[in-house]
């Protein structure tokens, strides 16, 4: 284990904790925290799409055991979320394109972070509206999902708050289920060029694995959620200028 890893591993679970917490992944924070610690991101795409696998996986399993998952909700968004996260993640895009992609995913992860937001209302999405707007939402999430390596959810769930189709806990159940398939479905595009990084992962799964349980079970119970969100929110706008520097 390098020097580098061990510093990353305390922040890696911290992550995956904060993010299970509400349904996500955690793929932006993962990529802004081993970019500001000086890893290359390209080789270790795949590799953190796994971890977003399993950590949105756990979420998505704590969520449903717990009846805030809703089918319905759900399968609109990853009908035509996953395989356009796969045609994304087959895009080979310059160097400089895919960085400011993932410097405005960073940056739009850190601004919904900061935001503090009153949700509308909560109303029920009717069955017309829903097989109209939510595949258009899932298709193009899914796409930027699939060319910059994360699972989407970050964008999905305000989505799905702000406009009043899911509370927060229903909002973390579906996007914790589109984040696991698009991940999958990012892996499988990318696996063929990029391989995975079994010291990596071996390393780092068991950290964001354990992390994530304590997340979804647990939550942010000692930290003001806000105060997480500060902190989570301004390494990934360090990150994300990092990225459009580079």
């Amino acid at each position: 284990m390098t020097p580098e890893l061990l510093v990353v591993l305390p922040f890696l679970f911290l992550g995956a904790a904060f993010y299970s917490s509400v349904g996500h992944g955690g793929a932006t924070v993962y990529l802004a925290i081993l970019a500001l610690a000086g890893f290359a991101l390209d080789p270790l795409i795949t590799s953190v799409l796994v971890l977003n696998l399993l950590v949105a996986g756990v979420a998505f399993v704590v969520f449903r055991q717990a009846g805030h998952l809703r089918w319905g909700l759900l399968l609109p968004f990853v009908v035509t979320g996953v395989p356009f996260a796969y045609l994304g993640g087959r895009m080979i895009l310059a160097d400089d394109v895919r960085g400011w992609l993932l410097g405005g995913a960073l940056a739009l992860a850190a601004l919904r972070l900061f935001l503090v937001s009153r949700p509308l209302p909560e109303r029920v999405m009717s069955v017309r509206a829903r097989w109209v707007f939510a595949p258009a939402i899932g298709a193009g999430l899914g796409f930027l999902a699939g060319a910059v390596g994360i699972g989407g959810g970050i964008f999905l769930s305000p989505v799905l708050v702000l406009f009043g189709w899911a509370d927060v806990k229903q909002a973390g159940a579906v996007a914790s289920g589109y984040i696991a398939l698009n991940s999958l479905a990012g892996l499988a595009a990318r696996l063929p060029r990029t391989p995975l990084d079994p010291t990596f992962l071996a390393t780092v799964a068991v950290v964001v694995v354990a992390g994530a349980a304590a997340g979804a079970f647990l939550g942010a119970a000692r930290v003001p959620k806000r105060t997480l969100n500060v902190v989570l929110g301004a390494v990934l706008v360090v990150a994300a200028v990092k990225t459009f520097l580079a």
